[in-house]
């Protein structure tokens, strides 16, 4: 992760050498994909308890480059935004309903998100492609209303079925995002553990 904020999606010459476009298309992909894997895998870290709430507002306050010590001038790269987008659907019910540091980061990256949104280039035109700005619109909003959202559970259907489902609802979910399974939560408190980083371990038992 250290690195992770100032690495970009761009391939070596040495990676590029010899390859189509269609090669290097698939190549930027995959680093693209195991970025956002990345967040995928620290946001269930952290939603099984095994980082503290400082540690993961750390990574995504460094990843937004919220403390540059004021410079105006830092922005992310439009695949760093993604991957905070993506973090933050993963955990943020959680970490928003947490304690005060967690609440506090939430507020202090969706500030900045919002901040680089409204950014224009110096020829007027936005810093991120419209993709980028929806998927930050996405997240305020879903913020907005305590993290639910709606998804929509993708499956091919026939003709039939479609015109059977017509006027019928959307097919679609509503899910809290990045809300901490109801199994895990009920697992930590039976067994007692605390999260790491707290003073308080394991309770013991007592002894006759």
């Amino acid at each position: 992760f250290e690195s992770m904020s100032q690495d970009t999606l761009d391939l070596t010459d040495a990676e590029k050498e010899g390859k189509d476009k269609e090669e290097i298309d698939f190549l930027l992909s995959q680093k693209k994909a195991r970025c956002l894997a990345n967040m995928r895998f620290i946001g269930n870290l952290f939603l099984r308890s095994l980082l503290a709430p400082k540690i993961i507002s750390g990574i995504i306050r460094e990843l937004a480059q919220c403390d540059m010590d004021g410079d105006a001038d830092a922005i992310p790269s439009e695949h760093i935004v993604e991957c905070i987008c993506e973090l933050l659907f993963s955990i943020g019910h959680t970490l928003d309903n947490g304690n005060q540091v967690g609440k506090e980061a939430v507020q202090q990256v969706c500030g900045r998100l919002m901040d680089l949104k409204r950014r224009k280039k110096e020829n007027g035109r936005s810093l991120y492609p419209n993709r980028i700005n929806f998927m930050i619109q996405d997240v305020i909003e879903t913020r907005a209303n305590d993290w639910q959202r709606k998804t929509f559970k993708a499956a091919a259907k026939t003709k039939g079925e479609v015109r059977e489902e017509a006027g019928q609802d959307d097919g679609s979910k509503v899910v809290v995002a990045g809300e901490r399974p109801a199994i895990l939560a009920e697992a930590a408190a039976a067994a007692g553990w605390q999260e790491v980083g707290k003073s308080k371990a394991k309770p013991k038992t007592s002894r006759r």
